[in-house]
């Protein structure tokens, strides 16, 4: 048995969608983020989420700021650490003192680590695709706020990123010593593999069994 809470979470001067959703036997929280063009309900996160409760972790998904008044161009850092932190409060106030992780696919993962980064609690933290920079500009790193955290830190990334490719991203794991790096052979920033078409549920729920394989070594 699980149960689930579809809720509004405060966020400065507003609300934004959430649903937190806890399975019977779950031995600890990741709050997931979506990326810069996807909502909290996305089929991918969702299909993320339901795996995971599945595998005994609760989640709490949540849209930002942004995507919730219907706009495309994403919140400024600070508005989305805000974001951050109202959840992960509500996540905690959730959790019965488990431990709770901070997750996001693309952006969501990013904001996530400038929230920790800004010291904001987490136990560790889930990346989904990391935008280590954006794509054609490898000059432009976004990862000077990373050697600052100290939590476990799990990097799944596909071998196709263009956010990001294998041979970029290792010295930055190297140089965090905390860090561990998941490739998902042939899979581009949305984990979709060429010649493998799958719904967008399913993509999602195929990278949860590493992440809460992961998350209960760590917690152990």
């Amino acid at each position: 048995m699980q149960s689930t809470e579809n809720m509004r979470i405060v966020v400065e001067d507003g609300t934004v969608s959430a649903a937190f959703t806890r399975p019977a036997d779950a031995f600890a929280t990741l709050v997931v983020a979506p990326g810069a063009g996807s909502s909290f309900d996305h089929p991918f996160l969702v299909g993320f989420s339901e795996a995971l409760n599945t595998a005994g972790l609760a989640t709490l998904r949540f849209n930002f700021p942004y995507r919730e008044a219907g706009r495309r161009l994403p919140d400024r850092a600070p508005r989305a650490i805000a974001a951050w932190r109202a959840a992960m409060d509500a996540a905690t106030a959730r959790s019965a003192g488990q431990p709770v992780w901070a997750a996001g696919k693309s952006f969501g993962g990013r904001m996530a680590s400038m929230a920790v980064a800004a010291g904001m609690p987490a136990a560790g933290l889930v990346f989904l695709g990391y935008p280590l920079h954006p794509p054609g500009k490898p000059e432009k790193l976004r990862d000077e706020h990373l050697y600052g955290i100290d939590r476990p830190m799990l990097f799944v990334q596909g071998t196709r990123d263009p956010f990001a490719a294998p041979d970029e991203l290792t010295p930055v794991l190297d140089r965090i010593g905390t860090a561990t790096l998941e490739l998902i052979d042939a899979a581009n920033h949305s984990f979709e593999v060429r010649g493998a078409k799958r719904p967008a549920a399913d993509v999602g729920a195929g990278l949860a069994p590493v992440v809460a394989g992961f998350v209960r070594a760590s917690v152990a």
